[in-house]
């Protein structure tokens, strides 16, 4: 009976933008697990590129939807796979943007590659725009033992992608950074590092080891510090694939937004649908605000 309820319902709800937007549920939640989801969430990962903006363009309300998603009492976590500048820059492009972010709510793929380099005590090729090396500042790069492979337009040609296929030959690890397919400028989609990372498997044999989103360990590091399982956790993004199968994978609920690289019929690309798929954050704040945190 729950079921047949909220079959394909559509949940409209009124935003700071004046407009009206929706969500619709995909995954049939029974209206008791809906209860229990009111008790139970107390941390939010939100996506950050294609989520809150796309390039230098904040996405219509989104700024407003932050603050009215901060006063549930959610906690909050900026989650982003973008590797083209370092998380300095990020951060002055949000708050330009008017987003109320603090520095340390950022945790970024270029973070965990990072960390796993400096763990691992290993002196890679980085294959990631200059701005972006920032990030690895402390990190020896002579005689390089390892590649990472980021977004790197200036890079990604013969001379750099032949340098990179050698040393993998040689032995070297190979750390994709992220595999994401493409990703959402103003223009239209364009080529994200994943193509690049896969030629290189080919080329070598080798299987990169992937450090950003889609990857569980990625998601269970951004909780850390927010005392939060991942049962108690909703993710928001525009990626179906690594932003919401791989927090679902991880414990999390997943809500899909319709902005970015969204394309019609994404929810079905996956084996467990998200909880809802919103029209934008903007909405997708008003459902968890109305839904699941209990606000009227």
């Amino acid at each position: 009976m729950y079921a047949s309820v909220l079959r394909n319902k559509i949940k409209s709800t009124f935003s700071p933008t004046s407009k009206w937007v929706s969500c619709i549920n995909l995954n049939y939640v029974k209206l008791k697990d809906h209860r229990n989801m009111r008790r139970n969430i107390k941390a939010a990962l939100v996506d950050l590129s294609g989520t809150l903006h796309v390039e230098d363009e904040a996405i219509h309300g989104a700024q407003e939807a932050l603050e009215r998603l901060r006063q549930t009492g959610i906690k909050v976590k900026f989650v982003t796979n973008t590797t083209k500048e370092p998380k300095r820059t990020l951060h002055e492009k949000l708050t330009s943007l008017g987003f109320k972010i603090q520095l340390d709510e950022i945790f970024t793929s270029l973070t965990a590659a990072s960390n796993l380099i400096e763990t691992r005590a290993l002196k890679p090729m980085l294959l990631l725009e200059d701005i972006a090396k920032e990030d690895f500042r402390n990190t020896d790069t002579p005689n390089p033992n390892a590649v990472v492979v980021g977004l790197a337009p200036t890079y990604f040609d013969y001379h750099h992608m032949n340098r990179a296929f050698r040393l993998l030959l040689d032995g070297a690890p190979l750390i994709a950074v992220h595999k994401a397919r493409y990703f959402k400028k103003k223009d239209g989609l364009a080529l994200g590092p994943g193509g690049f990372v896969e030629a290189l498997e080919y080329a070598a044999g080798v299987q990169a080891e992937v450090v950003g989103k889609p990857e569980k360990l990625f998601f269970l590091e951004a909780l850390k510090g927010l005392g939060c399982n991942p049962e108690e956790t909703i993710m928001i993004g525009d990626d179906v694939r690594d932003d919401i199968d791989g927090a679902q994978k991880a414990g999390m609920t997943g809500i899909l937004v319709r902005t970015g690289k969204y394309r019609d019929g994404d929810e079905h690309k996956i084996t467990l649908a998200p909880l809802v798929t919103c029209d934008n954050f903007v909405s997708a704040v008003e459902y968890i605000a109305s839904n699941i945190h209990g606000e009227s």
